[in-house]
């Protein structure tokens, strides 16, 4: 008898022959059976025991003094040694016990005595280290033994469920179950909190142990499983904490938590690409529903009612089955109606002190200024935020200076800690500022001197950020958890500080190897170093051209956070390929320290990000001097290969290519396993929040002039990348998410994670690559064959014009299917002016010209997706239509095209003359940014550009 909770893994390793390898070894075990082995004397006494306590000699006829001779006993299987292997008597309606003698069985492969009425203990079988199956559930047994799993090496799955057990933890032994592939103990008496071994054991797929007493927080680590089961915990308190772990589950297809004390937001669900059955209802969960749930593509089945969810009411797909009994908190019951930009700001707000349970409880409906907890207004403004004593913790959110008629912000007597954001004091009708009894540490923004400021209680104000506490695990303002020593022997301090210094001492003793190894070294002449880096800090620079290829170059800089100071340097030979070493990357003098950006992202603190993406986070940062940047931190867990590579593209591309349309590259960091891009910082953020989400950052819609001037930038850029840098590149991914908008509003194409070389002898040769991008964009004949030319970019710049004519996502699931895809779709609207009016975004102010204007733009949409990539254009003739219709773009900064003498209204000789001039008497010292962003601003300001003439505007070294 074969159970159905096998693992069906087990079973598709059957080769093609298994059929014929069953039948053979029925009939063997037929031909056999006459002659069958006589059991071993162990064995048969054992199974002598095991038959009484069953009361199977009498109900199955285990009578005979052996279980494997002249025949087996009714569901009891024998080996050829007489060894019983499996006992199988699921659903036989038997009434004992299961008797201790079970373990020595010691050749046992199968133990199944499910559904019947046994009672009595579950007794150990420790030892069997054959042991695959154990199936005892729907029974009455009253206990398990405590090395019920110790030395179970060889388990595959184990069912315990519905049976009255003694309360009992998840035992520290179940770790020994290295092959455990299934773990069902659902009704048993669990309790205590999940053991963090869990995530470690390398074959665990189903875990399921609802209906127990299970507490505390989840482990993180459970990021391995592709079903989950911990709904309905009945004790007090149940499981509780933040379902942050579901992010990492990237496997899961089934996740069933409701009927818990789960707290918190919703995490981020785009890498559970699996999932299908997820039920989270009943719990304490808060915040917005995030789109990366409700765009989840497998997504069958889902329930979130009961809890306080916020924001506006999600649209599922049309094939997702919504439960949508219990309450919720929406702020409106349509589905897909935006809330009321001051609801959103609020929340913006509440994001900072992970969306607490209490605000969220007295925050309901769509007005604030009727009945919001601690929120007062004033004419149907915002004017005072009182949250004293709500516990609050997290961290003060920037998003409170965007309420500009706030006159009072009480935050007294909770537990908030991080910086007070500088924000806060531009605040125009502050008057009282009340953040008394909190943890907040730092310096203070300057408020005005009519603000009453209150912040006695917090005694690490005008202070750095505290070490962490013996035993703490770190704070939600993202300072480092503690290392574990902590504890109540009264030596954490001891062992911290001896943690440090072996850490000092190893460090040392590294180098120590090194050159005892027989590196050598030798002394030469350095530049100071002219970007961000931290005092003392050692920083590994690549290798320049020329100089030995297993060369890098170790600085330890000493002097200022600016890299002002001077610099002692020493080479060493490594040839060492071990993947934690050092990766050289051929970018120049353009490393920045961790530390330093560890400063000014204020520890890479949630209040700092501005966009997550699919290999890591993108935080604001500010240098002393006050310079804004914005630093892409690649997430460790999920780098891998992949993300490696493409931190490695991105570099090689933005150090080869510099124009006003692309965004520039400022420097990296490789540090152990940081990963680290920093940017020049673009305030008015991606294009696809102004297009897409406007109303939910209180913005108002892009006007077509703007969105005009928009195309036109990103058609530069692009044309800069296909046909006047030195090299061809292909972007491969171009969507309004990836083209960031400065104060000017000037964009510029960012994320070069994915860009590719194609080959210098012909500009539409296809390159063969693995499929990267969005869907939506991709061309179709780089989605059917993994072939990608420049015209796969050109018919993403095509959608991208559909969007800024529409208003509508390249891809919107929450269209009719038919209207779904927007390239289709567009087509369609365009066969008559009548419904072409129609598709454009109905926040266009459209007179006659700018519906002229409209019209030749969609139409420049449609040539770039045709669906034969030879008829689609070239980018320069994109920038050519284009251009026409914009007006002439003037810098902000009048100064900032002729800082070299170069003046826009030159002829192209004249141009040319001044710039050679100035290479004659420039040594391109600290200048060569500057420098470059000029030649840039000059090049793609020139009118007519012939061939060859840009690339001597590329760089000043001649790259």
């Amino acid at each position: 008898m074969q159970s159905p909770t096998v693992s069906t893994a087990r079973r598709r390793r059957r080769g093609p022959g298994a059929a014929l390898l069953l039948a053979l070894a029925v009939f063997l075990a037929s031909f056999g059976a006459a002659a069958a082995a006589t059991a071993s004397p162990q064995d048969a006494a054992a199974m002598q025991a095991v038959a009484v306590a069953l009361g199977a000699d009498k109900a199955l006829g285990w009578d005979t003094p052996d279980p494997c001779s002249p025949k087996p006993w009714p569901g009891v299987g024998c080996n050829s040694d007489g060894r019983v292997t499996a006992v199988q008597v699921g659903g036989k309606g038997l009434t004992g016990t299961l008797a201790p003698e079970v373990r020595n069985l010691t050749e046992l492969m199968r133990l199944e005595v499910f559904s019947n009425n046994l009672s009595g203990p579950l007794p150990s079988l420790a030892g069997l280290v054959s042991l695959q199956v154990i199936l005892v559930h729907n029974n009455s047994f009253a206990s398990i033994a405590p090395d019920f799993f110790k030395g179970l090496s060889a388990l595959n799955a184990i069912s315990l469920d519905d049976n009255p057990l003694a309360a009992w933890p998840i035992p520290a032994d179940l770790a020994d179950c290295a092959s455990l592939l299934n773990f069902s103990a659902n009704s048993v008496n669990l309790t205590g909190p999940l053991p963090d071994f869990l995530g470690a054991m390398p074959s665990l797929q189903q875990f399921h142990v609802a209906m127990n007493y299970l507490s505390g927080p989840v482990p993180e680590s459970l990021a391995s499983l592709e079903d989950l089961w911990l709904n309905g915990q009945k004790g007090s308190p149940k499981l509780s904490g933040s379902i942050s772990f579901i992010a990492n589950m990237t496997k899961a297809t089934q996740l069933w938590l409701h009927s818990n004390d789960f707290t918190g937001p919703l995490p981020d669900f785009s890498g559970l690409t699996s999932l299908y059955d997820l039920n989270l209802r009943d719990n304490k969960l808060t915040g917005p529903v995030p789109d990366s749930l409700v765009k989840l593509k497998t997504l069958k089945n889902v329930a979130l009612g009961n809890n306080m969810l916020q924001g506006p009411t999600p649209v599922f797909g049309t094939g997702v089955v919504q439960d949508k009994s219990g309450t919720f908190q929406f702020c409106l019951p349509d589905p897909g109606t935006p809330c009321d930009p001051r609801v959103n700001l609020l929340l913006e707000v509440a994001a900072g002190f992970m969306y607490p349970y209490k605000l969220a409880q007295g925050w309901k409906g769509n007005d604030p200024c009727t009945g919001f907890v601690g929120v007062e207004c004033n004419n149907g403004n915002i004017t005072a935020l009182s949250f004293a004593n709500k516990g609050l913790t997290g961290s003060i959110s920037p998003s409170i200076s965007k309420i500009a008629t706030l006159e009072t912000l009480v935050l007294s007597s909770n537990n908030i800690t991080g910086t007070v954001p500088k924000e806060l004091a531009d605040l125009p009708a502050l008057k009282l500022v009340d953040l008394s009894n909190n943890n907040l540490y730092g310096q203070l923004p300057t408020f005005r001197s009519n603000v009453i400021l209150k912040t006695d209680g917090n005694p690490n104000i005008g202070k750095d950020a505290p070490a962490p506490t013996p035993g703490s695990h770190g704070n939600s303002n993202g300072t480092s958890p503690g290392d574990g020593s902590g504890g109540s022997n009264g030596g954490s301090s001891s062992s911290s500080v001896g943690v440090i210094l072996g850490s000092i001492f190893g460090a040392v003793a590294a180098l120590a190897l090194i050159a005892a190894l027989g590196f050598y070294c030798y002394k030469t002449k350095q530049k100071p170093f002219g970007r961000v880096q931290s005092p003392h800090a050692m920083v590994i620079h690549p290798r320049h051209s020329g100089s030995d290829p297993d060369m890098v170059k170790i600085t330890v800089a000493s002097g200022n956070a600016n890299g002002g100071g001077a610099a002692t340097n020493q080479a060493y030979s490594q040839a060492s390929t071990d993947p934690r070493d050092i990766h050289v990357v051929e970018a120049g003098n353009m490393v920045i320290s961790i530390q330093v950006l560890r400063n000014v992202t204020n520890n890479f603190s949630q209040d700092n990000i501005l966009g997550r993406g699919g290999f890591g986070t993108v935080y604001k940062g500010e240098l002393h001097d006050g310079t804004k940047i914005a630093v892409k931190r690649m997430e460790s867990g999920v780098m891998g290969n992949k993300g490696l590579n493409e931190f490695k593209s991105e570099i090689s591309v933005l150090t080869k290519v510099r124009h006003r349309n692309l965004v520039s590259l400022l420097g990296y960091c490789l540090d152990g396993n940081e990963r680290i891009l920093v940017y020049e910082y673009m305030p008015q953020g991606p294009v696809s929040q102004h297009l897409f989400e406007w109303k939910e950052h209180n913005q108002q819609p892009l006007e077509w002039k703007k969105r005009l001037s928009i195309a036109l930038d990103v058609a530069r850029g692009v044309e800069y990348l296909h046909s006047l840098a030195q090299q061809t590149f292909i972007h491969r991914d171009l969507k309004p998410s990836n083209i960031l908008l400065g104060d000017d509003m000037k964009a510029k194409v960012a994320d070069f994670g994915l860009v590719r070389l194609a080959p210098s002898d012909g500009k539409c040769v296809s390159v063969e690559t693995r499929l990267a991008g969005t869907f939506g964009y991709l061309a179709p004949e780089y989605a059917v064959t993994g072939r990608v030319t420049t015209k796969a970019d050109v018919f993403s710049f095509g959608v991208i014009l559909m969007e800024l004519v529409t208003g509508r996502r390249a891809l919107d699931e929450t269209q009719p299917e038919d209207s779904m895809h927007l390239v289709t779709w567009f087509r369609r609207m365009q066969l008559n002016q009548d419904t072409f009016r129609k598709a454009i975004d109905m926040t266009i102010d459209l007179d006659e010209e700018t519906f002229a204007s409209v019209s030749t733009v969609a139409q420049l949409a449609g040539h770039c997706c045709a669906r034969e990539p030879q008829q689609r254009p070239d980018m320069g003739h994109a920038v050519n239509v284009l251009s026409t219709l914009s007006d002439v773009w003037k810098p902000t900064d009048p100064d900032s095209d002729d800082s070299y003498g170069i003046d826009l209204d030159m002829t192209l000789p004249q141009a040319l003359k001044k710039w050679q001039a100035f290479e004659d008497s420039s040594h391109f010292d600290g200048a060569t940014s500057s420098f470059l962003a000029s030649l840039d601003n000059t090049q793609t300001s020139i009118p007519t550009r012939p061939p060859g003439f840009a690339d001597s505007f590329t760089s000043a070294d001649g790259r």
